[in-house]
């Protein structure tokens, strides 16, 4: 990498992935997923991991091939399909331990790793059933006059980190166009290790060529690698760059149905030997649809 920054493909990137390890995935439901990186996982004989993600089909892909040991999410959601389907099989038939938080819970899980603190407070799962499905979390008292009873949510470390941006510069900087974070820079300073994909990679002056300095999510420091994919996000979106693939997803959702139309769906999308593979057979079924 030493000759031109920290750019990489996805496959080097996920061949730094151990077994074992505790996986960050950024985006959020089916918007702007580090989808490339989780194929590249799918061609990889990387398993027994514990997945820490706003869940979407990154998820479901995982849990489809066996590969997630743990799951702590807030939820897993196709966006426009409200229930992930391959998750939802792989809870029914207790595929993976579940640690399921508050949304608010998860962001200051995430905060409390970048800070390196062992975890933070929060009133966020009081007086929710959050406590009883997740008996190991703990409260405390505040120290000071007020007493209050909060929530301890324990700080969620990670390995490594996965996010996909709309650019991002061969030192690691990313920036993401749309409208969301996704608090994909908290993923990635929760991690020992973090990579970013991206739409483009651009010269460093570009950034802000044409775009607020806010828009750089991400900052070189917490980076260990870029790779650029275009289309990386695929099915999922990745505005304003495109939008999600609705049809798409549906077929991916329909083929989740039995074994026997997710074989074929696998066989044709997910079997191949690259990230082109994949997005030349996307190619050829949307000209069939037409």
């Amino acid at each position: 990498m030493s000759g031109n920054g920290k750019v990489m493909t996805p496959d080097a990137i996920v061949g730094r992935l151990e077994s074992g390890m505790t996986l960050g995935i950024g985006g959020w439901g089916s918007r702007r997923k580090p989808m490339a990186l989780v194929r590249a996982l799918l061609r990889s004989d990387v398993t027994d991991l514990t997945v820490v993600a706003y869940g979407g089909p990154d998820v479901g892909l995982l849990a489809a091939a066996g590969r997630i040991r743990k799951l702590v999410t807030a939820f897993v959601t196709l966006d426009s399909i409200p229930l992930e389907p391959h998750f939802r099989a792989a809870r029914e038939r207790g595929a993976f331990e579940l640690v399921e938080l508050d949304e608010a819970m998860f962001m200051q899980g995430l905060t409390a790793a970048a800070q390196r603190l062992p975890f933070l407070p929060v009133r966020a799962g009081l007086g929710s059933d959050v406590l009883r499905v997740n008996p190991g979390l703990r409260t405390v008292t505040s120290p000071y006059e007020d007493g209050e009873e909060l929530v301890a949510v324990p700080a969620l470390r990670l390995d490594a980190a996965l996010v996909h941006l709309n650019r991002a510069d061969h030192l690691g900087n990313g920036q993401y166009l749309g409208p969301d974070p996704y608090f994909d820079d908290l993923f990635c300073e929760a991690a020992e290790t973090a990579y970013v994909t991206c739409e483009r990679i651009v010269d460093t002056a570009e950034l802000t060529a044409h775009a607020a300095p806010q828009t750089l999510l991400v900052s070189r420091h917490a980076v260990t690698g870029v790779a650029e994919t275009p289309k990386g996000a695929h099915f999922t979106s990745c505005a304003p760059d495109y939008g999600r693939d609705e049809s798409f997803q549906k077929e991916y959702a329909t083929a989740a149905r039995t074994p026997e139309t997710w074989q074929a769906f696998h066989s044709r999308f997910l079997i191949g030997a690259s990230e082109e593979d994949y997005q030349l057979a996307v190619q050829a079924w949307h000209k069939e649809q037409r």
